[in-house]
């Protein structure tokens, strides 16, 4: 049986995956995959995604030259989320950092525990 007959997407045809450095286990980003784009990503070896906010599949690094190489691939026990391994060429966040999770709240506010990588002005050219 192949993968992609034990995912359970929800009623968008989405499935949530969690993006994690395969050496140091830290998350870099959650995105949405659906059947095409986990397809693509498990075909390439490359993370492809279905963007919720522009309606269209793409490529993580597609603009930035910011890819993902799948290591592995493992789904929960309900189906209906995936967590992805993988070798993170420069960075997972649009806005610079390393991972989408670069802010820790203190009780009071949001601090940054990470340093930009690069600026985003620059590699998306806004």
């Amino acid at each position: 049986m192949d993968i992609l007959d034990k995912i359970k997407y929800d009623s968008n045809g989405l499935v949530a995956a969690v993006m994690q450095d395969y050496e140091n286990n830290e998350v870099l980003m959650v995105a949405y995959m659906n059947n095409e784009s986990l397809k693509t990503t498990l075909e390439t070896g490359k993370a492809h995604f279905w963007s919720r906010s522009r309606q269209k599949f793409w490529m993580k690094g597609e603009s930035s030259g910011h890819t993902q190489e799948i290591k592995e691939v493992f789904i929960d026990c309900d189906g209906d989320c995936l967590l992805l391994k993988v070798k993170q060429n420069v960075a997972a966040c649009h806005t610079g950092y390393r991972s989408c999770f670069y802010r820790k709240w203190d009780g009071e506010k949001l601090i940054e525990t990470s340093e930009k990588l690069f600026d985003e002005e620059n590699v998306y050219k806004k």
